[in-house]
């Protein structure tokens, strides 16, 4: 069984590496861990605007941050899971959707699992919703993994 596991650092991806983790896979299943490099789109019309080095760090500071999820998803993977088990690593650049699902495609995955951040309401309308999207157009099984604080939110918790 091939499972691609996206990661990005967060409390949310965690719980997917726990779920991940936590499951007994066939023998001789592989887990592809995956992290996307999504680069900031330029607020201003002339590229003079913020220095060069301004987008050279940015890059820079979020493959590192990428890197980081993807070798301590990989930690708690290897020591958690049975030696028969295969984990494999990716990161790629590009918006987080499209990486994922060009990657479980390419790749042949069998299942996407992932975190939700749980949004709800104006913020998932501001933000918009990852694992809705890999959801709506994964070409094969997709697992969204929830905390209890996510699924606990409301759309508008100042009105409780």
């Amino acid at each position: 069984m091939k499972i691609l596991l996206a990661v990005d650092g967060s409390e949310f991806s965690d719980a997917a590496v726990r779920e991940v983790t936590d499951r007994p896979w066939p023998v001789f299943s592989v887990i592809r861990v995956i992290s996307a490099v999504e680069m900031p789109v330029v607020p201003a019309t002339e590229p003079w605007a913020l220095p060069a080095s301004y987008f050279w760090e940015w890059e820079r500071s979020e493959k590192a941050k990428a890197h980081d999820a993807v070798d301590r998803a990989v930690a708690r993977l290897r020591e958690g899971l049975e030696m028969t088990i295969e984990v494999t690593t990716v990161i790629r650049e590009g918006h987080v959707e499209e990486v994922i699902l060009d990657e479980a495609e390419k790749w042949g995955a069998d299942l996407i699992v992932l975190g939700s951040h749980g949004y709800r309401g104006f913020r998932r309308f501001l933000l918009g919703s990852t694992s809705q999207a890999v959801a709506s157009h994964a070409k094969c099984s997709v697992e969204i993994v929830r905390t209890p604080e996510c699924a606990g939110k409301q759309a508008f918790p100042h009105y409780r």
